[in-house]
């Protein structure tokens, strides 16, 4: 019944069912079958065979216009997103802290771990909020970093 439910409810992204780009008709839900409806009582075979051919060939059609209400809105979202993003610049030479993943914590030090890395110092940037780190010594850390893991460090 859930699968049933999902396959039929119009998604906000295209505006149609995944049932509906398939076989480019609604479907009919389990108790319209038992108390019966319009689509139902109208319902004539030889007529619905020739309505299906055809509105299977103009399938191509609704999933294009779904295809271009799906771009539409994913544009929405990243615009909705990206306007809520705050920059943070850093210049090469910045000093910065490292945050700390669940990979590399030290599980001995429980949750009152440290939550940032000592300082590094911004060797390179790759691309806006990309950077390459190197440790105050030089030595350089081998992966890039995403500006969302780095906070600025104060002395």
């Amino acid at each position: 019944m859930v699968i049933w439910s999902y396959n039929t409810t119009p998604r906000s992204t295209t505006g149609e069912s995944p049932f509906m780009l398939t076989y480019e008709y609604e479907a009919m839900i389990p108790v319209e079958v038992g108390v019966g409806s319009l689509q139902r009582d109208l319902f004539i075979e030889k007529d619905a065979e020739v309505n299906q051919r055809l509105h299977l060939d103009l399938l191509d059609k609704v999933r294009m216009k779904s295809q271009l209400k799906l771009a539409a809105y994913q544009q929405r979202i990243a615009r909705y997103f990206n306007k809520k993003v705050k920059s943070v610049p850093h210049k090469v030479g910045d000093l910065v802290l490292r945050k700390v993943m669940p990979n590399t914590k030290i599980t001995q030090h429980g949750v009152l771990g440290a939550n940032w890395e000592c300082p590094y110092s911004i060797k390179a940037i790759l691309w806006k909020g990309t950077y390459h780190l190197e440790d105050l010594d030089g030595k350089i850390i081998p992966r890039a970093r995403n500006a969302e893991h780095l906070q600025k460090y104060y002395q």
